[in-house]
């Protein structure tokens, strides 16, 4: 049996990585970007990409829609879209904050809603792309952080409520990864390497984590060792929060 699965934000960093293990793990995947460098993981019918903005009204039910068709079942969703914004909240506009939630939460509990039906007639899972920021406080990342506070506590609700049609629902919390994401956000510190700094110093194992490391962590939440586990928001970040 041939499993299937979504994922989002897939062109680059944990997502790209995250299609790339499940590929490897037998999963036919619907990879989703608004990015068209997504296209590049095409895989002869095993990896299909659509370029489309998750914050856009019609997308979660046309890629649900697109999996099911294309492999006959829904196994898994991987919530990963998402943008950052680092600001402190007197320098944080409404447009920021609404922006903000349109992208990292609303397309969160769309796919959900539209995958939910497939995942139980599956037995399936979502594991959704949390972050330190919505365990701990982070300075100046208060609408981020609310996002994935947000994501944190949709995984347990859903956990809960899904939890006796058979589908399981967790979380993985980066802490630091080394993708682009992060290089983009830091050029615009005064001091990019003491910004740098003071991040690896956060971190106890003394580096940031890489994209595959969050994404074997993903790929784990989905597997069947993982099948005792639901509601559970899985810290991949160096010690981070143990500090």
């Amino acid at each position: 049996m041939k499993l299937s699965a979504v994922v989002t934000g897939a062109a680059r960093g944990i997502g790209r990585d995250v299609v790339v293990r499940l590929r490897g793990a037998g999963y036919r995947v619907v990879a989703v970007d608004v990015s068209p460098a997504v296209a590049d993981l095409a895989e002869d019918g095993w990896v299909v990409p659509m370029t489309a903005d998750v914050a856009a009204d019609a997308t979660p039910g046309a890629v649900v829609e697109r999996a099911t068709v294309e492999f006959g079942r829904l196994d898994l969703l991987v919530n990963n879209a998402a943008r950052f914004l680092r600001r402190p909240i007197l320098e944080t506009s409404d447009d920021d904050f609404d922006a903000l939630f349109a992208t990292n939460v609303r397309p969160v509990f769309r796919f959900a809603r539209a995958a939910l039906p497939h995942l139980a007639r599956s037995r399936g899972c979502i594991v959704n792309t949390a972050s330190i920021s919505g365990l701990v406080g982070v300075p100046n990342q208060v609408v981020y952080a609310m996002t994935k506070g947000a994501i944190v506590q949709l995984t347990r609700q859903l956990a809960v409520e899904w939890a006796a049609r058979g589908v399981r629902v967790n979380a993985v919390a980066p802490g630091a990864v080394d993708t682009g994401f992060m290089d983009e956000a830091r050029s615009a510190d005064p001091d990019p390497a003491a910004s740098l700094a003071v991040t690896l110093g956060n971190h106890p194992i003394g580096r940031m984590s890489t994209p595959d490391e969050v994404a074997r962590a993903i790929v784990f939440l989905a597997s069947p060792e993982s099948a005792g586990i639901t509601g559970t928001i899985l810290s991949v970040d160096g010690g981070y929060v143990a500090r």
